[in-house]
């Protein structure tokens, strides 16, 4: 995942991403038929995670011998430790099966407790510290979502001094990568329940995103336009993760296929407002650049639904539509998955 320093992003012009500029490449799109675009649902409160306290404990390194009846689950509960540390630790693979008399390895560092309503992009930026790498150390996979009573390992106090000013600045950078993977609240208390400590807890968990409908695995153009910058490589070593498509102001940007609101906001530095809809099949689409949302997260939508207007908010400076297509947090290239457009 590719980061730069704002100065450098404000800059840009017709960009994918911060710092990512556009060049035009004119393509003609047909229009979409649809209902009449509803206005901005600005009566209805977004959902937003609540404020992290920073009480991490500080776990010594130590090692344990096992006893009868102990789990690993127990033993990072008695140590103030992990199960993802220590099985790492350990080369300990699921379910997690231990002996007695085996001697574990119990890594030291800062350990954060999930509580309710917390994201892993929050927890990160209490510590100062960068949400990819927290994801990284404690092997977090797709969906990425946390669970109320997990505990991640965190860098210390130490290693955050240590950093430098270009990963400070990195750190407290949210990207689309980090809102795919760390934007979810954490699951409830009776989700988390059903699942081992220090495990990844299954969408379903969070009762804050309903389940994705149905998706045919086609997608349609999100808006009429023309086509000014194609996915791919730039001079200068850039790169545009999706495409861009100039239209005029307040043309109705429409849902590429149905799905969920799992974002809308403008977090993300030069993207201006930006909505992300979760589709089935771990699919994900980015509408950026919008001049106003029309929905909320957790809204469900169906292909074709407008939900948003297109505009020049960001790193750009004409009306248009930053469009990705992403497998997971891969980028593709969006082209192909349209039809009619080359």
């Amino acid at each position: 995942m590719f980061r730069f320093a704002v100065p450098i992003i404000l800059l840009l012009a017709a960009c994918s991403a911060p710092s990512r500029p556009q060049f035009p490449v004119p393509t003609p799109k047909a229009p979409i038929e649809s209902a009449a675009i509803p206005a901005p649902r600005a009566t209805r409160a977004p959902w937003k995670p609540v404020k992290v306290v920073p009480d991490a404990v500080t776990v010594p390194q130590q090692t344990v011998t096992v006893q009868r009846g102990d789990t690993l689950s127990g033993i990072g509960m008695r140590t103030g430790s992990s199960v993802q540390a220590i099985a790492q630790a350990n080369k300990i693979a699921p379910p997690y099966t231990i002996e007695v008399g085996q001697v574990l390895n119990i890594p030291g560092g800062r350990y954060h407790t999930v509580k309710a309503g917390e994201t892993g992009i929050t927890i990160a930026r209490a510590y100062g510290a960068d949400w990819e790498g927290i994801v990284t150390t404690n092997e977090l996979k797709a969906p990425y979502t946390l669970r109320v009573g997990q505990r991640l390992r965190l860098p210390t106090k130490a290693e955050v001094r240590e950093m430098t000013l270009a990963e400070r600045a990195a750190a407290f950078t949210i990207d689309i990568d980090d809102l795919i993977t760390g934007s979810e609240p954490a699951a409830t208390e009776a989700a988390a329940a059903a699942h081992p400590a220090g495990e990844t807890a299954p969408p379903q968990a969070v009762a804050a995103l309903p389940p994705t409908p149905a998706f045919n695995g086609r997608f349609v153009m999100p808006v009429e336009g023309k086509l000014i910058s194609r996915f791919g490589a730039k001079s200068g070593g850039l790169y545009n993760d999706g495409i861009n498509l100039r239209a005029p102001a307040g043309t109705p940007i429409r849902a590429a296929a149905n799905g969920v609101v799992a974002y809308a906001g403008n977090a993300v530095e030069g993207f201006g407002n930006l909505v992300l809809l979760k589709h089935d099949g771990g699919w994900v689409t980015a509408y950026a650049h919008a001049e106003d949302l029309l929905v909320i997260r957790g809204d469900t939508v169906r292909q074709g639904d407008p939900i948003a207007r297109v505009g020049k908010t960001g790193s750009v400076d004409e009306p248009q539509l930053h469009f990705e297509i992403r497998q997971g947090k891969k980028p593709v290239d969006p082209l192909p998955h349209l039809p009619g457009v080359g």
